[in-house]
């Protein structure tokens, strides 16, 4: 082996550690998960682990044709860094969502896959949605109906994940106590580390579930926030903001008018006669608004005076100017 790979896989260890060291501190913390704090240290442990999948990828830890029986014990360990990665990722706490469900759902998939290459595992790693897209209306009409029997067997499967979990989980207690010896030897360090891989396995099939649910409710949820945008420019359109107040001198004539102007250029100016045409302009268009909104006190002054009207006649009551 070259000095620079020596480097390399020595940097890529130390990463690998202070990342799942990190990831561990954030799985067991009592602080709320959306805190500044923790969020920060969310990122930077995905940072680490991130360079540390790099660095796997540059020294070419891994080759396609190997099983797990091949593999050296100190490069077991970096089976791990999609599952971490996938399961950091879940914890981010940004706007975009579908984001978030998308990048944890390839993390988690290449994560299962390798596993069952190198024959760690031998998961069934379920189709991803896009996949289901060109199949027939009646497939798709019995997955969304699945029948009893399937109801049954996914609910016998998930009870199986639960006692392997469970299992795993004694498993690695006793594991983790061999594990804080100093002088651990190969055996039980890459036993530790093939347990904690097959334990995330199952995690990593539930999570895949539960994104699969989450996924339509982000789609009805950016569906619906576009349709209320497209709604509040629809009501912009109709009713424009109303211009900012701004003084007006109000003259007797257009010759003031003229006057006034030119001393005062950056005032709009106006006659008498000039200001209750606009003025009236403006309540005849606020009228419209009202109506064109259903407002309940506009459109019963409107019908009553619709019946005034019935009622009496243009002019009617008009003496001429006669006492």
């Amino acid at each position: 082996m070259a000095a620079n790979d020596q480097v390399d896989e020595k940097k890529l260890s130390d990463l690998f550690d202070e990342g799942f060291d990190l990831f561990n501190a954030i799985s067991s913390t009592s602080e709320a998960t959306n805190s500044g704090k923790v969020q920060t240290e969310i990122k930077k442990a995905m940072r680490l682990l991130e360079d540390a999948t790099n660095l796997v990828s540059l020294v070419d830890v891994f080759s396609s044709n190997e099983t797990v029986d091949e593999v050296a014990t100190d490069n077991i360990k970096y089976f791990l860094l999609p599952a971490l990665l996938g399961t950091l990722s879940l914890k981010l706490c940004i706007e975009d969502r579908m984001q978030v469900v998308d990048t944890a759902e390839v993390y988690f998939r290449d994560f299962l896959k390798r596993c069952n290459s190198f024959a760690i595992t031998n998961i069934q790693v379920p189709a991803p949605r896009a996949a289901d897209a060109g199949q027939t209306e009646e497939l798709c009409s019995a997955t969304s109906h699945p029948s009893l029997g399937m109801m049954v067997a996914a609910r016998s499967s998930k009870l199986q994940r639960f006692r392997d979990k469970q299992e795993l989980g004694e498993q690695l207690k006793s594991l983790q106590k061999s594990m804080s010896n100093l002088n651990v030897d190969d055996e039980t360090k890459r036993n530790f580390f093939l347990t904690l891989i097959r334990s995330f396995a199952l995690e990593a099939i539930d999570e895949l579930s539960s994104l699969e649910k989450e996924r339509p409710l982000i789609e009805y949820m950016i569906k619906m926030k576009k349709e209320e945008e497209q709604e509040e420019r629809r009501k912009e359109r109709r009713h424009p903001p109303p211009k900012p107040l701004r003084p007006i001198i109000i003259t007797k004539n257009e010759l003031q008018k003229q006057v006034y102007g030119l001393g005062y250029p950056s005032i709009p100016t106006m006659t008498v006669q000039e200001f209750y045409d606009k003025r009236r302009e403006l309540e005849e268009a606020d009228k419209e608004r009202l109506v064109e909104r259903d407002d309940p006190v506009e459109l019963q002054r409107a019908r009553d005076f619709d019946e005034f009207k019935d009622d009496h006649r243009r002019g009617e009551g008009n003496r001429m100017n006669r006492s």
